[in-house]
């Protein structure tokens, strides 16, 4: 999920020194090993790339709202480092991929499908962050022979939820947006046009003012210079050819999902900051409690953005041993 004008991507903590360090010492996005387009299930094409180790475990990463294929060089970096090979994509609608008006977060599973049958791989990992986060759960519930484990990192929780107000504890931005949606959704579509027009103008220094009031006290400490960088880009690519992927986005996350959580049969994890307010702690405390037998990471000291940057590396060693029955030997 994502605020209008920024990424709905959906003791403190701020970005650690170690990781900082190693976050863009390669430079804010890595080398791609591949970056290819695929035909889509439903026509036209999803565009993709794969970064680490082309030997690797494969792990699918989905990006938030809005976002793109580009990861920060840590994770091709960590990704290389724990023989993972991490495969992304244009979500519909974003960047080069064909839009898919009336999709719904179950939908991602034929996407992932079809680029893994493209590589010619039948078993993986996945993880989504904030946006990508339910259609990660999304995939585990319809791929369940070929799903290893999943990952939910700061993502929303249904809907409509029973015993979840789903907006308390979002940023005024969120609130103001969602309430838009319901309230007039042709409104709220030609305002979701215009946010599209001013993130991709937007500059790294501007991201902070823009996101004011979703940033936590620890969020705001950890958006450094080179992150903003990162996102900005992703948020240039991601919509460069129109505001579709963000609209699709919203209407999916408000409407049916297409899956219960009850159906998810693969392992699970859910991680969530206590300090998000882009996608409110009670939304992974609401998940954990939902998906059989989640493993839970709700963590005290950790926002939206740092969670990702702070805990990708723990995802992707869970991952790399769950998938140890698949894994190429050495």
């Amino acid at each position: 999920m994502g605020p209008s004008v920024g990424p709905r991507p959906r003791g403190l903590a701020p970005l650690r020194e170690a990781t900082r360090a190693k976050l863009f010492t390669a430079g804010a996005l890595p080398s791609a090993m591949r970056d290819w387009s695929v035909s889509a299930p439903t026509g036209g094409t999803l565009q993709a790339r794969e970064v680490g180790d082309p030997n690797g475990v494969p792990v699918f990463a989905l990006h938030g709202t809005p976002g793109c294929r580009l990861w920060p060089a840590s994770f091709a970096a960590d990704a290389r480092s724990q023989r993972i090979r991490l495969v992304s994509y244009d979500r519909a609608g974003y960047g080069s991929s064909t839009a898919v008006p009336g999709r719904r977060i179950v939908d991602v599973a034929q996407e992932v499908a079809a680029i893994a049958d493209d590589l010619g791989v039948e078993r993986f990992g996945v993880w989504g962050v904030s946006g990508g986060g339910a259609p990660a759960l999304g995939v585990a519930a319809a791929l369940p022979r070929r799903v290893v484990g999943a990952a939910s990192l700061a993502g929303v929780a249904p809907f409509g939820a029973d015993g979840l107000d789903w907006l308390a504890g979002m940023g005024e931005l969120n609130v103001e947006d969602f309430q838009l949606l319901l309230r007039d959704p042709a409104a709220w579509e030609e305002k979701t046009r215009r946010d599209r027009d001013q993130l991709v103008a937007a500059r790294p220094e501007e991201l902070a003012e823009l996101w004011s009031s979703l940033l936590s006290e620890v969020d705001r400490a950890g958006l450094t210079e080179e992150l903003s960088a990162w996102l900005v880009e992703s948020l240039r690519v991601g919509l460069a050819n129109g505001y579709e992927g963000m609209r699709d986005d919203g209407l999916s996350e408000v409407r049916p999902w297409g899956f219960e959580l009850a159906e998810i049969r693969v392992p699970v994890q859910i991680w969530h900051g206590a300090h998000d307010r882009f996608v409110p702690f009670a939304h992974g405390r609401w998940l954990a409690s939902h998906v059989p037998g989640a493993e839970a990471h709700l963590l005290p000291n950790e926002g939206h953005l740092t969670l990702f940057v702070n805990h990708l590396p723990e995802v992707h060693r869970w991952l790399g041993a769950r998938s140890s029955a698949v894994r190429p030997a050495p």
